[in-house]
């Protein structure tokens, strides 16, 4: 899956990947692509609650040799999509 960002969240534990990802994403184009990468067991809690109570979309959530790869669309639109 395409991204726009790559956010390294390894050996972070709740609740820094997701301030981490909140931080990013703050930065980041309205409807751009942010990808977590992870290794905190919490974040599969996390992340999902993260993106529902701030409107951001987790397109896709996997696990890649012992981590977690999140793939987080920002709120909002881009003009040109």
């Amino acid at each position: 899956m395409e991204f726009d960002e790559e956010l390294d969240a390894l050996g972070l534990l709740c609740p820094l990947p997701v301030l981490k990802a909140a931080k990013r994403l703050r930065a980041m184009a309205p409807g751009a692509i942010l990808r977590l990468v992870v290794d905190d067991p919490a974040a599969a809690v996390d992340v999902p609650h993260f993106c529902k109570e701030q409107g951001h979309a987790l397109l896709n959530s996997e696990e890649q040799g012992g981590l977690q790869v999140y793939t987080i669309r920002k709120s909002g639109s881009r003009a040109n999509s």
